[in-house]
């Protein structure tokens, strides 16, 4: 597996652990605060969107950091998923890359990675938890970062 693909397949793995954290959330779940300074899971999922934004730029070799949150947690949600989808297919292009690949990993990507953990501790204090997963089982596609994700193995799902 070259560089690039072990970069595109973490984006595809962040794709579908997040589609997992926001699938069948309750619809009360998108403004749930467990603490007083705590970000909801639609603060986390805009922010996220933003993330992939800046990605984006730094990939072009113009970073600039934009806020594009909505108010509506379904849009951004799918807002996140189409930013993901353009970041994946400009590291797919084959189209030179300006910005530092490490440097955009241990950046957005890696902190999107943290927020999607968040999100799912988030579904747990909710009281709508997700199954765990043992994620090395799971069909992970490089290129499929929709949140149109093929659904867990049941045989490698867990409470």
């Amino acid at each position: 597996m070259t560089d690039m693909e072990m970069f595109r397949h973490t984006v595809a793995t962040l794709a579908y652990r997040a589609s997992k954290t926001m699938r069948g959330a309750p619809a009360t779940f998108a403004a749930f605060r467990p603490g007083p300074t705590s970000n909801t899971p639609h603060e986390i999922v805009a922010h996220v969107g933003d993330l992939f934004d800046w990605a984006l730029t730094l990939l072009r070799g113009e970073p600039k950091w934009n806020v594009a949150s909505t108010s509506d947690w379904g849009e951004d949600c799918a807002r996140f998923f189409a930013a993901l989808k353009i970041f994946d297919d400009k590291l797919a292009s084959g189209e030179p890359i300006k910005g530092d690949l490490k440097k955009i990993f241990q950046g957005p990507v890696a902190d999107a990675l943290t927020h999607t953990g968040q999100l799912a501790m988030l579904r747990r204090l909710h009281g709508a938890p997700m199954k765990g997963e043992n994620y090395s089982k799971a069909e992970i596609v490089i290129g499929r970062v929709s949140a149109d994700q093929k659904p867990p193995d049941a045989r490698y799902e867990f409470n």
